[in-house]
């Protein structure tokens, strides 16, 4: 390709020793020229391996990598990200996901075709057998990340930071990520700055895997910690989540929504208990949103 674009992947992990190194290996294996790509590790104070397995993984390899530690939560390992990126675009990779090797040159093809593209998301890939919780959250997001390439899907879809590329410039104009946020979603709060801001978001139609929680109690961990960066996103501006949407009867309406979808891409019964396992991820947000309120995380913004 043409350009002399410099991509700056971000590495942001925490206990993922189990999946870290086929995440390593595909990011290595990318076609883009790694004397334009460099890898920025934030390791979240692991308490397994990960930070070894990573380490051993990038030790003698020809792409530039520099490793940082941080205790803060994820708005803080992002800035850290950020605020070290010598790239044009930084493309963020979870511990837990494997690139195509034409993915970076892909995404940043489509970047550079589109300067009004503040943050490109990709697509998720099916990837089922991982058992049904597993199952069920991975074909969810396949189904939420199909439609369109521009603008929101018909679902609202918001592109995260999984497999996503975004424009540095367009990151540092609105303010950086919140470093100030308590649990996730740091990314979609940052997602709704930028669209404000003018900068389109979208979707392309590059495919990449990532394993999702493989038990019902992971999964109820992860949505608690999800409601509890509501919680604070909320306080901050609550036109960015609307609380009934969020409810056990809303999650009924949009996992029944996703039904015909999912079973047109898996033929596979088990996803027709999407309302019942999008009625249980909502309770768990608003338990981690309550949570949030009993803990003040909202005097946090307020201060």
């Amino acid at each position: 390709m043409g350009n002399s674009a410099v991509v700056t992947i971000g590495f942001c992990i925490k206990n993922v020793e189990k999946t870290v190194k086929s995440a390593i290996d595909s990011i290595l294996s990318q076609d883009f020229p790694h004397d334009r790509m460099e890898i920025i590790v934030i390791e979240g104070s692991s308490t397994d391996r990960t930070s070894t397995i990573v380490e051993a993984g990038l030790r003698n390899v020809t792409v530039s990598h520099r490793f940082f530690h941080e205790n803060s939560g994820l708005g803080t390992a992002r800035q850290m990200v950020v605020d070290n990126a010598r790239g044009k675009y930084v493309l963020w990779v979870d511990g837990d996901m494997v690139l195509p090797p034409n993915y970076v040159n892909k995404q940043l093809e489509f970047m550079e075709a589109n300067p009004r593209v503040g943050i490109a998301g990709g697509k998720y890939d099916v990837h089922l057998g991982q058992g049904i919780a597993a199952d069920l959250e991975n074909i969810v997001y396949v189904v939420d990340s199909m439609y369109g390439e521009k603008g929101a899907s018909r679902f609202g879809y918001l592109p995260g930071t999984e497999g996503a590329i975004y424009r540095v410039d367009a990151i540092r104009q609105i303010g950086g990520f919140d470093t100030r946020m308590k649990g996730a979603a740091e990314d979609t709060e940052l997602s709704y700055r930028m669209r404000a801001k003018g900068w389109e978001l979208a979707v392309t139609k590059e495919v990449f895997m990532e394993s999702t929680r493989q038990s019902w109690f992971s999964l109820w961990n992860q949505y608690v910690w999800y409601g509890l960066g509501g919680h604070y996103i909320f306080h901050k501006d609550g036109s960015m989540i609307t609380l009934w949407k969020m409810t056990p009867v809303a999650g009924l309406l949009a996992g029944l929504l996703r039904c015909s979808g999912a079973y047109r891409l898996t033929r596979r019964r088990s996803v027709f208990l999407l309302p019942i396992h999008y009625a249980f991820k909502r309770i768990a947000w608003f338990f981690g949103f309550f949570k949030g309120h009993l803990e003040g995380y909202g005097h946090i913004v307020a201060n």
